[in-house]
């Protein structure tokens, strides 16, 4: 028994750790979601159901975004007998912390009218282990003939800027009669609705879009027809993961400032920092079809910018923050590559034309950590054993378009700061060799001193 126990443990102990990317979760504000029947049997269905989340323009620094939520329904009886049912909404739930926010301005109206609404305790929609605020109204339902209703409201994203996320619940339209018929759920932005703002295929951690959705215009649209929500995780929850309306407007804002302005390498800097935001997670990179588009955007922006300030230090900082950054988080990869060789020789560019700028030092801190064999701190000064024992990877040749205006004051908000960029995201420095040893194996000296201990005893 003991001999099978010790095997057990070493088993466990060498067993090497998963990649998993898992963080805390953010506070959740409240979902959308269908209403339901108050009566545990019903005869009514939901023929059709119409669902728009409609995200408001929002240019607030930091905010994750608010949208409109107007949710249209079919109803039909389908018994021989009319039916009176208190139809109820939730319209609070669980934040994860332990709070209960609520949603907004809630509008209902049954068949074009206006109804007023009482305030309810149910279960809460999501853990269902306490009560929670919900709405109730009731609602004649005549046989054979269709009734509508309209619940409008305020829904607030939720999540980590730079991205965000709204959710809705369908699973809540089970206890009507039947499968539902059809569900339109249309995602509408304030602008052109792409894969670099909506992000598709990818898990953010709070969130992950439900596949299927089609981009038209400003809209991404999903279809379900005559399904049961509760069978399927994707006709159970819809879930739109976001770039915040505020960090988008900022790209689509310096990328118009640029294009009226093609000589402006402040501009381009300010357009690549932007594009280099919208492009890293709190702990990676977007590895999805439209986050690999904008980190080449954030590429090209920055060496249109340096083509036109090639003496200035911040900017050239700051492209050796986005080269390291994705170099670091390429778990495909390790050693030296032809990327982060040319974060290193960015950054060697930053420090000689500015070697006591507290921006470049940051960011050249940042990167003893990014790339602890390629990068060393000697005391007030920096090492780079990468570029003296590896020949460097020629970068694309720049042509300076214009001479930079020596006099010119650079604006601190216009440049990479380190506040805004690094210090969420500074990893722990973990030495790690050409071929990584997973942190578990350390576990087998000790295991080997245990068995020999057991043996004599």
């Amino acid at each position: 028994m003991k001999r099978f126990l010790f095997i057990v443990m070493l088993l466990v102990f060498l067993t090497p750790s998963s990649d998993v990317q898992a963080d805390v979760s953010p506070p959740l504000f409240p979902p959308g979601s269908n209403p339901e029947p108050g009566a545990e049997v019903t005869q009514v269905r939901m023929v059709a159901e119409t669902v728009l989340i409609d995200v408001k323009k929002d240019i607030n620094p930091e905010s994750l975004g608010s949208a409109r939520v107007t949710a249209d329904f079919t109803m039909r009886n389908l018994g021989t007998v009319d039916e009176s049912i208190a139809v109820r909404f939730p319209i609070a739930a669980n934040d994860g912390w332990g709070n209960y926010p609520e949603i907004g301005n809630l509008l209902i109206m049954v068949n074009g009218n206006q109804v007023q609404y009482r305030r309810a305790s149910y279960p809460e929609i999501r853990y269902m282990d306490q009560d929670a605020p919900w709405a109730e109204f009731d609602v004649a339902f005549p046989v054979g003939r269709d009734v509508s209703i309209r619940v409008a409201y305020d829904l607030a994203g939720s999540g980590y800027y730079p991205g965000t996320a709204f959710y809705y619940i369908l699973y809540s339209g089970e206890a009507w009669k039947g499968t539902i018929g059809s569900a339109d759920i249309i995602l509408r932005l304030p602008y052109e609705a792409n894969p670099q703002n909506v992000i598709m295929n990818l898990q953010i951690g709070w969130a992950e879009t439900t596949p299927g959705g089609v981009f038209q215009g400003n809209e991404v649209r999903w279809r379900f027809e005559d399904f049961e929500p509760g069978e399927k995780q994707s006709a159970r929850v819809m879930e739109f993961a976001l770039i915040a309306p505020s960090a988008w407007q900022a790209a689509l804002t310096a990328r118009a400032n640029a294009e009226q302005n093609p000589n402006d390498g402040e501009g381009w800097g300010i357009l690549a920092r932007a594009y280099k935001q919208v492009f890293l997670l709190a702990k990676a990179y977007r590895e999805d079809a439209g986050g690999q588009e904008l980190y080449q955007l954030s590429v090209e922006a920055y060496e249109k910018c340096l083509s036109l300030k090639s003496d200035d230090a911040q900017w050239h900082a700051g492209f050796a923050d986005l080269l390291a950054r994705h170099s670091y988080w390429d778990w495909s990869t390790s050693g030296a590559t032809p990327e982060t060789i040319r974060a290193l020789n960015e950054i060697h560019t930053a420090l000689e034309l500015a070697p006591d700028d507290p921006v470049v030092q940051e960011i050249a801190l940042n990167m003893t950590y990014l790339i602890p064999y390629g990068m060393t701190q000697n005391g007030s000064n920096f090492d780079f054993p990468w570029l003296t024992q590896i020949p460097a990877s020629p970068s694309p040749t720049l042509t300076v378009a214009s001479a930079p205006d020596s006099t010119a004051t650079p604006e601190p908000i216009l440049t990479d700061t380190p506040q805004a960029n690094l210090a969420p995201t500074t990893p722990t420095p973990v030495p790690q060799t050409a071929s990584p040893i997973c942190g578990s194996a350390a576990f087998l000296p000790l295991m080997v001193m245990l068995w020999l201990a057991w043996k004599r005893k």
